[in-house]
């Protein structure tokens, strides 16, 4: 124990540990083992490497060769008993190493133990390195010549000390700035939001790093700046928080950097949406304004624009009236109306490109000219005002970019700056070459299939219902989106067709393929069902009818394809018919392999009802199956073609339950609902057209229809005649009761002569004045035209002619004869 001369701080030559301090382990440290009256027992190799006593020379030697200074035995007696009572000790003790230095070691003991029945103690220890202690004009120095911007803040956020760099940066002398806060002494540096921030700092004690920003600085006020600032807050001992300091570094090549990179890509996913010359051509000007240029204008060769020979403007020569002919195909400026244009959109602009040279369409780089010279003839060519209007909106940078993809020559996008002060550079030139790059490309892609596009667009918007008529059955709403103009408009289709008895029919389809030939597949289909619908078959039926019709076409497609193989055969088609009526509530429907239609009850539940799936058209011999289902009065019915629930990830389940969800708000009207749903299920273009079309039922109350059977008697056509007068005049029809009488009269006539079963005669008053007489008989009346001379013959000629509109429809159990009358006008 004679190495362990002091307890912490007793005594000369010992001093407590300070500072942090390392975890003592016997693996790491100098260690030995000591006995009770300090004879070396056991020496580690790190007790050699540390003092320079072999092992061979210190066991059983007594350890008081060690201290540097003069043992104090009453205090090493005292660390003795502290050890044996079971406590140990610490401490700092100066040794003194084998060549004659003195070594400050931090020592360990522990309690005492017994080795072989003699006491014996573990002694441990390090050599503690001298600490590194930064004089006050080092400190002084470092923060001062920083090149890291530093400040510090009181708790009101004014400056008490900055440091030199900081200064610099804002171009504020510092004494101007001290006892002053940010916002007064660099209002237009957005200080108040940096100001909010510091002071959460104050407030919550959390720092806040990396925190960017943009502004200027009176040492450079031309060019804005980026900074990216820290902020910490001052706590003194106590843990109060006393002020802030901030860290700010100027970031500006850094933030142009990431900013034009950003606009690269951002402009490469924005430009571009559609294959339509003039749509992507505004979409570069809008997308370059503000973010690049104050004004731009995008002019459009005219063979770009009119898809003609794209080499035409190569026999033109350079001049006001004989120069190649370019037409504005987009403009964008940040003033209201674009006041700084000469020309319009779709105005002839002649040629006046700074370099002023054909050369520099075909071949040319980008032209940056940093300041305009306004009183240069240049720019009055072909357009007198071009200099006035340079003077006036104050436009002084422009960079010109010839657009040229696959060879071909497109025209050129100008870019200027006027309210912006800060003259366009050479670090802009590469991201404007970039961005009119990818536009061109968009550009080009739309030249080439505009034409066939727009043609078959066209030819498919035609043959697409214009109105929707649901009458007081159904209120509906559509939407429909074409495909991507890549991949050719599709053949989806749908249709709302009045019946008789208030009905309503309800059809969407989807032909198989893309093109003008699957969009003239769609208009046969649709008028098709229009012509069998109007024949009041029942839906399987009609889809029966439907699919023979596309087995037809299919084989003729398939003959002209083998004479022509470029012709396009139609595969087939699907499509769901269904038939919804207003009185009973029920809805019949019946598909062919289309997706279900989907329903939303009144109070929000959702169902796709799992109608019999049938094969798709085109197919042949095939049965298909219908389905009745009872809605509730408000029920919403949404038809669709499977691109809307297909989606990019082609998972349709899925599909369907998004599409659910979307459908069941209730607070929206039905058209915004509709169109808002395609979006949401489809922001961007498909591959696919979609077609989408909603109808939510109403119900004709009780006292629309009426209703009575009538006796198979003749005499009982006086009493019927009789009573639907009397419902007419309860209903303020009045002016209908002579016309509705023979109508009844003729039709209730005909069913009592000519079938034996009961005969039921209805009235439903709708939009329009419905009459019915049913009745068990499978024949259909005829219209005859009878002879003068003919007593009889003139029944349904006269109910003809005194309805809108006439006909039959067959039911499980006979018959139906209808007649509509239009109801009088207020």
């Amino acid at each position: 124990m004679a190495a362990a001369s002091e307890e912490p701080g007793a005594g000369s030559g010992a001093a407590p540990a300070t500072g942090p301090q390392a975890p003592f382990e016997a693996s790491n440290d100098a260690t030995a083992v000591l006995s009770g009256d300090g004879t070396v027992i056991g020496w580690t190799r790190g007790a050699e490497d540390l003092l320079g006593y072999p092992s061979d020379e210190m066991t059983g030697r007594s350890a008081a060769v060690l201290p540097a200074d003069a043992p104090d035995p009453i205090r090493t007696a005292a660390i003795a008993e502290r050890c044996r009572a079971g406590t140990g000790w610490s401490g700092l003790i100066p040794l003194r190493h084998r060549d004659g230095r003195r070594v400050d070691v931090e020592l360990r003991v522990s309690a005492s133990f017994l080795i072989g029945g003699r006491e014996s103690f573990l002694v441990s220890g390090r050599e503690r390195k001298p600490q590194w202690t930064m004089r006050q004009s080092v400190l002084e120095g470092f923060l001062t010549r920083s090149p890291v911007g530093m400040a510090v803040m009181d708790t009101d956020l004014r400056y008490i000390w900055l440091n030199d760099t900081l200064e610099r940066l804002g171009g504020v002398p510092r004494e101007e700035r001290l006892g002053h806060r940010m916002s007064d002494v660099l209002p237009g540096l957005r200080a108040e939001r940096i100001e909010e921030v510091m002071r959460g700092v104050v407030e919550t004690g959390v720092p806040v790093n990396d925190y960017e920003y943009r502004g200027w600085s009176w040492a450079d006020p031309h060019r804005p700046h980026a900074y990216s600032a820290s902020f910490f807050p001052l706590v003194d001992g106590d843990g109060t928080v006393i002020g802030v300091s901030y860290l700010v570094l100027d970031v500006t090549d850094r933030w142009n950097a990431r900013r034009l990179l950003s606009l690269v890509n951002e402009g490469g996913a924005r430009i571009g949406s559609t294959l339509d010359v003039m749509r992507t051509a505004q979409e570069l000007a809008d997308f370059a304004v503000p973010r690049f240029a104050d004004l731009v204008f995008v002019d459009l060769l005219e063979p770009a624009v009119s898809t003609g020979d794209p080499e035409a403007w190569r026999s033109g020569a350079p001049g006001p009236e004989s120069g190649p002919l370019l037409r504005r195909a987009g403009m964008r400026s940040v003033r209201e109306g674009c006041p700084e244009a000469v020309a319009r959109i779709g105005e002839r602009v002649y040629f006046a490109a700074p370099a002023h040279d054909l050369s520099f369409l075909a071949e040319g780089e980008p032209v940056l000219i940093p300041v305009i010279s306004p009183g240069s003839r240049l720019w009055d060519v072909g357009r007198p005002g071009r200099t006035a209007k340079i003077r006036e909106f104050g436009l002084h940078s422009l960079i010109c970019v010839p657009m040229r993809a696959r060879d071909t020559v497109l025209g050129l996008t100008t870019f200027l700056r006027s309210q912006n002060q800060v003259s366009f550079a050479e670090e802009d030139v590469a991201p404007a070459r970039e961005l009119v790059a990818r536009a061109a490309v968009s550009l080009d892609n739309a030249r080439r299939y505009t034409r066939e596009h727009t043609a078959a667009l066209t030819l498919q918007h035609s043959l697409l219902p214009h109105t929707l008529r649901g009458g007081t059955a159904l209120e509906v709403a559509s939407s429909y989106l074409p495909a991507d103009a890549k991949d050719g408009v599709g053949g989806d289709w749908f249709d709302v067709i009045p019946l008789s008895g208030a009905r309503v029919g309800l059809v969407i389809g989807d032909v198989v393929g893309h093109g003008i030939g699957a969009a003239a597949t769609m208009g046969r289909l649709r008028t098709a069902v229009q012509t069998l619908a109007d024949m009041d078959l029942a839906p399987d039926e009609l889809l029966a009818r439907l699919d023979d019709l596309v087995l037809t076409l299919s084989q003729e497609e398939s003959a002209d394809q083998a004479a022509a193989p470029a012709s396009t055969t139609v595969l087939g088609a699907t499509c769901l018919y269904a038939v919804y009526d207003p009185v009973t509530r029920r809805c019949s429907m019946a598909r062919a392999g289309h997706p279900p239609p989907v329903i939303v009850t009144p109070d929000g539940e959702v169902s796709f009802p799992q109608l019999p799936a049938g094969p798709p058209l085109g197919l042949g011999g095939l049965p298909f199956e219908a389905m009745e289902i009872e809605l509730p009065e408000g029920s919403l019915l949404g038809l669709y073609t499977d691109g809307l629930i297909a989606g990019t990830d082609r998972d349709v389940e899925h599909g369907m339950s998004r599409l659910g969800r979307a459908m069941a708000r209730r607070d929206l009207p039905l058209d915004t609902l509709c169109s808002t749903t395609v979006e949401q299920l489809l922001p961007v273009p498909q591959p696919d057209d979609i077609a989408l079309l909603l109808a939510r039922t109403h119900a004709l109350s009780s006292d629309q229809v009426v209703s009575w059977d009538v006796p198979s008697e003749p005499s009982a056509v006086a009493g019927t005649r009789a009573r639907a007068a009397r419902q007419l005049e309860a209903w303020g029809l009045g002016e209908l009761a002579m016309t509705t009488e023979l109508i009844v009269s003729e039709l209730v006539t005909n069913a009592i002569r000519y079938t034996s079963g009961p005969v039921r005669l209805r009235l439903l008053r709708q939009s329009v004045l419905i009459c019915e007489v049913s009745d068990s008989g499978s024949t259909s009346p005829r219209l005859r035209h009878a002879r003068t001379t003919d007593e009889g013959g003139r029944g349904l000629f006269l109910v003809a002619q005194l309805s809108r509109r006439w006909g039959t429809r067959y039911t499980p159990h006979g018959k139906i004869i209808w007649a509509e009358q239009n109801l009088p006008e207020d």
